[in-house]
């Protein structure tokens, strides 16, 4: 059976009051709890990507969403991120279904993880993209 969830974890631009998809995110989800994954957090300029890494002393920050009607949202959102057959090759991002830590224990939950090189990307050190964004870098 395949492994599914009515959680997301979101990270970046999702999280940015100013973006429509945010905005789309807010009526059709619920806030859930505030979550951490494993992993490096990269500047890739209009908007961050995660690369999970069960391995790394790093998380990046975010909150959970409880998704109203997953089908019809996550569908919106594969296409604002990118993801999907009907994409471009190789997907910008790829949704997979990953553990995110919260203070009450671990959610599954799908995220979004950037699925291209990072080698040339600014690391954001602090794993908190808003953080991030509002600092002078």
């Amino acid at each position: 059976m395949k492994k599914t969830s009515n959680y997301l974890f979101v990270y970046g631009t999702l999280l940015d009051a100013g973006n429509k998809f945010a905005a789309y995110l807010t009526n059709n989800c619920s806030f859930y709890t505030k979550g951490k994954l494993k992993g490096r957090l990269y500047d890739i300029g209009e908007y961050p990507g995660a690369v999970a890494d069960s391995n790394s002393p790093d998380y990046v920050y975010g909150s959970i969403v409880s998704i109203n009607n997953p089908i019809t949202v996550l569908k919106q959102l594969d296409d604002y991120e990118g993801f999907g057959a009907d994409q471009q090759q190789p997907n910008l991002f790829i949704r997979e279904i990953k553990a995110i830590e919260t203070e009450g224990g671990f959610i599954d939950c799908w995220v979004y993880l950037y699925n291209l090189p990072v080698k040339r990307l600014v690391l954001i050190e602090s794993g908190d993209y808003l953080k991030y964004k509002d600092s002078d870098q």
